[in-house]
Formats: C-alpha cells, sequence, structure tokens
C-alpha cells in the first residue's frame, strides 16, 4: 500500500478526528510560519502556540499542494526539495509531493547556502519550497541554481524572487491527482547525516516507505488512540518514519518545535501522548532536570505514556537504567537504523527484551542481519566484524554515485560500517562505527566501549571519544567531556575513575569542552577531530 493511501484512508475513516497538532513553546510572532487557514487557534503573542489539523484537511492540503506543483510542470519522476523547520505544513506537503509521483528531497535546515546549493544539484531538483528561516541562504544562491525552475515560499513577507505557496494553494483543486505510482517507483532522497564528511542523496522506493510504517506498527503495537510525540526533524527518516506506524492506524502526532525537558513533559501531559521518541541527549536531560528538581513529576498527567524507545545513536545502559527506575511503568525499546536502511528497525530489542538491554537487538520485522568480515564471511558468536543488513527498506543507491553505491551494497546487503558482535542468544551489540575505530600501537579501541563507562560517572553529562594523531603509538585515545550543570570535575578524577578499565582502554587525554552533536543526535566526531588534531600535535612537537 503506497504510504499517502494510508493518509486518504484515515481520511475517510476519521474525517473529523485530529491528525496533527503544533505546539511551539517559545512562540514569537515574528516568526510566524502558518497558511491562515491553519490555524484553528488564534497565537498570542510570547504564549505558547498550538495548532491542530484534521485528517480530512490534511488530505486535501496534500492534494491542492499535489494540484499546484502540477501548474508548476512538475510531473512524476522530478524532484522537490522541502526547506522547512518542523511545522504543521510540512507533512502535507512531503505527501503532497508523492502524490504527484514526484520526488521528495528534504534538506537538512542546518545546511549552509553552499550545502543547500550541493544538495540541489546533486538530486537534480527542479523546484524548492522554504520558509522564513531561509530567506538569506536560498537568496545567497538564487542566482547559481539555474535547474532550480521554481521556488515556492511558504509563510508571510514572501521575498521577491519566490512565489507565495499561501497565497497560489487557495485557488488549488482538493481532488485527488490522477498518477499512476507503483511501490517500486521512486518516492525520495534523503541526505546521509554528514557524520563521516559530506552527504550523500539516499534514493528510496516507495516500497522503502510502506515498509518502514509495517516494521513500526508491528515492533509497537500502535492502535488509533495512541498519540505519538514528535520531536526530531521532519526532514530526517528517524521521527517521520516511526510516527508512519501510527499513521497505518490513524493515530495522532503532536509535532513538538522545542526539546527542554519542561516542554516535552508538558506536551505529553496535555496532549495525552502516549508513544515518546527521544535521543540520548534530551532523555539525559528529563533525567538530570528531575534529579535537580527542577521538574516535579507530580504536577503532570504521564499515566498514558506507554513507550519510550531510543534510536539513532549507541544508547547508555546506564542511561536506560536511571529511566527505567523514573518511569518503572514504561515499555522501552531501542531502534537500530540508517537513511540507506529508511530509519526504524532493521534491527530492534523489542519491547519484551527488557532483560537484554544494552545490546541494540534482533532483526526487526521483514528484515535479516548478520555479522560479516571484510569479505562478507559470517562472523561467530562474540567475534567483531561488520553489521550488514537486507530488506524492502534498503535504499536502491546513493543517487548519481556508483562507486559508493557498489562498496556499500553487496548481493543485496547493506554493509552499514557499523562493528559489533552477536551474542550466543542472537542479540546484537554494537561497538562502534568502522570508521571511529582507534587504533593505538597495534590495539583496537572502540570508543563506544570507553563511552558507556564514562558516562557513569555522576558528574558527567555527555563524552565522546576520538582518536587524535600520535607519533608514537598512531593515535590515543582522547576524552571530550562535558560536565553537568552544579558539578565539578578534574582531570585527575577522571583518570583515578578509568582505573575501572583496562588499561590499554584508558583515555590518554581528557578535554573538557560541549560535546558536538547533529541534529539526530550523533556526535560530530569529524568535527571534534578536525578541531583537536592539529592542536595534539602542536603540543607533542612542543614538549620535544
Amino acid at each position: 500500500m503506497l504510504i499517502f493511501e494510508y493518509l486518504e484512508q484515515n481520511a475517510k475513516l476519521y474525517p473529523d478526528e485530529v491528525a496533527l497538532v503544533e505546539i511551539s513553546p517559545k512562540f514569537d510572532e515574528k516568526s510566524r510560519i502558518t497558511w491562515k487557514d491553519y490555524s484553528l487557534v488564534q497565537p498570542v503573542p510570547g504564549k505558547e502556540f498550538r495548532r491542530e489539523m484534521t485528517w480530512k484537511t490534511f488530505d486535501e492540503r496534500a492534494n491542492m499542494f499535489a494540484n499546484l506543483l502540477f501548474t508548476r510542470g512538475i510531473r512524476k519522476g522530478e524532484k522537490v526539495a522541502i526547506l522547512l523547520m518542523n511545522s504543521i505544513e510540512w507533512l502535507p506537503m512531503y505527501f503532497g509531493i508523492l502524490k504527484t509521483g514526484a520526488i521528495a528531497v528534504p534538506l537538512n535546515y542546518r545546511y549552509d547556502a553552499n550545502e543547500i546549493k550541493y544538495c540541489l544539484e546533486k538530486a537534480d531538483c527542479s523546484m524548492l519550497v522554504f520558509g522564513p528561516e531561509f530567506v538569506g541562504r536560498v537568496e545567497e544562491i538564487v542566482d547559481d541554481i539555474p535547474d532550480v525552475e521554481h521556488l515556492f515560499y511558504v509563510g508571510e513577507d514572501c521575498p521577491s524572487f519566490a512565489d507565495s505557496a499561501e497565497e497560489l494553494i487557495k485557488y488549488c483543486s482538493k481532488e485527488k491527482p490522477n498518477v499512476e505510482i507503483t511501490l517500486d517507483d521512486n518516492a525520495a532522497i534523503y541526505y546521509s547525516s554528514g557524520t563521516t564528511g559530506f552527504p550523500k542523496a539516499i534514493l528510496h522506493a516507495h516500497r522503502s516507505l510502506e515498509h518502514a510504517a509495517l516494521t513500526e506498527q508491528n515492533h509497537h503495537g500502535q492502535t488509533h488512540d495512541d498519540v505519538f510525540l514528535c520531536i526530531p526533524p521532519l526532514y530526517h527518516t528517524g521521527a517521520k518514519m516511526h510516527w508512519f506506524g501510527s499513521l497505518v492506524v490513524g493515530g495522532k502526532a503532536v509535532l513538538l518545535k522545542g526539546i527542554r525537558p519542561e516542554w516535552i513533559l508538558r506536551a505529553v501531559s496535555s496532549e495525552r501522548c502516549t508513544i515518546v521518541w527521544l535521543l540520548v541527549p534530551w532523555a539525559q536531560d528529563i533525567l538530570d532536570a528531575i534529579d535537580r528538581g527542577d521538574i516535579d513529576l507530580s504536577d503532570h498527567i504521564l499515566d498514558q505514556w506507554r513507550l519510550m524507545h531510543i534510536g539513532a545513536q549507541p544508547v547508555p545502559h546506564s542511561l536506560i537504567e536511571r529511566w527505567m527506575q523514573r518511569f518503572p511503568n514504561h515499555q522501552y525499546d531501542t531502534n537500530y537504523g540508517l537513511s540507506e536502511s529508511i530509519g526504524p528497525g532493521c534491527i530492534h530489542l523489542g519491547v519484551e527484551n527488557i532483560d537484554h538491554v544494552g545490546a541494540i537487538g534482533v532483526p526487526g520485522y521483514g528484515w535479516e542481519a548478520k555479522i560479516c568480515d571484510g569479505d562478507g564471511n559470517e562472523m561467530g558468536p562474540n567475534e567483531v566484524g561488520e553489521i550488514r543488513v537486507k530488506g524492502p527498506g534498503v535504499m536502491k543507491c546513493y543517487y548519481r554515485d556508483k562507486a559508493a553505491t557498489a562498496e556499500s551494497l553487496k548481493d543485496g546487503w547493506l554493509c552499514t560500517g557499523d562493528m559489533a558482535y552477536k551474542d550466543p542468544d542472537g542479540f546484537i551489540y554494537i561497538v562502534d562505527r568502522k570508521k571511529d575505530v582507534i587504533i593505538t600501537g597495534g590495539e583496537n579501541l572502540y570508543p563506544v566501549q570507553i563511552e558507556d563507562f564514562l558516562r557513569k560517572h555522576d558528574a558527567i553529562k555527555d563524552v565522546a571519544v576520538i582518536g587524535l594523531p600520535d607519533e608514537r603509538l598512531g593515535e590515543i585515545a582522547t576524552a571530550i567531556i562535558s560536565v553537568k550543570e552544579d558539578c565539578h570535575l578534574s582531570e585527575q578524577e577522571v583518570n583515578d575513575f578509568c582505573k575501572g578499565l583496562p588499561r590499554y582502554k584508558r583515555p590518554r587525554k581528557i578535554i573538557f569542552a560541549e560535546v558536538p552533536r547533529n541534529p539526530t543526535g550523533k556526535i560530530e566526531k569529524p568535527k571534534l577531530r578536525e578541531l583537536y588534531a592539529g592542536a595534539n600535535l602542536v603540543e607533542q612537537q612542543t614538549k620535544k
């Protein structure tokens, strides 16, 4: 079933029920992004701003946007880029693009002007849809993207170089476009997170989107009464694809524009959210706020919250232990996936396997997974190798990059680049990214293992372990540590704590600084290596 057909089904079954809610805790009149007739609750400057949309309106808006695209000559197979912050407009536009048979190309809202230009050109986009936050960046490149024939603006005060979607869409039909689309047709190009270099363009078919929905619904048993809280960026495969599991059964989604712990818990309480997908830093921040007394759980209605699940990065065992102490009635799951495997659940722990916390889990619904050596031979229990996955959600290719595609796709298997081992019970434990492995004096160190150990220290909020060049050992393990508020931590205290590690795994250098993460929660290790590698070599030369 095509993903937008679930939307059409819900519009028929639940036309007047709420499908989407947008909550902006820090609403500012100047930053308002809205098509006026969406606003069912009038905003008050400086106050929390809430908007909602029914399933019928959601589907109609998708149809209207699809028909608007037709007026600009957009046809099946063309690419339409979306550069918007999370908002209630985002999803109707995405589904509208899919309904035309065109290919949706969501863009990271952190991209600078040159990165936007690169991604538009890489994907052969003929249209860009953008919001007010990006006017300056788009204006900077507008004369250098001649193949992007149409620019649609979403918001008030439309710039002169674009057309206003708000003004034009009102004249478009609400009827479904008549386009023949199959599950094997191209649907979307997602860009890799870019933590290992410039982003790659990942091409997926409609079958991938369908399988993401079926996988998620199978794993977590969403019902029509579930309410999904969506906080991560919609341009990414993660959170949106998890919501697809609710889409299958007509479950409501709440888009929260903010990540403060009090905002998250207030949204869960006020909207009666039952499922929340978090990133590790946000879960950590919620627990820390509770521990400090900044949040009193008795101030919120949380009994309906049944599932907390985490993905996008390795999850520290200590974090889940703390979470279950605070929320003992929650089901917990961790999901492993990549943009290349359409996000959620090609491997997942499963809510029934709480006794295996620490593992990323077992192959997900409809998926296969194995641990391989460099030649593709399957490894034995407890032997470290690369994770390879296979299933209906694997990408078709890296768009316009045959070499990278050939390197990543082997006989239908996706080579993930993640190193892991499988225990005798079949549960997979990730140890690190292949490219992040530190080789020091001939020994392989897996930074995630060291990071997990360090996070057990009560004063450590976040940590990243990277390899820095060393003239004698090749590389040395270096820990960049972010300390919790109101806590003090010295280098000596860290070194003493690390005596609990084997000597060869102990960090040889400690740096106290913030740990940078991208919008999907992944540590930006290339940025850290670039920042500290040169300084480390200078320091070694100075000591001679």
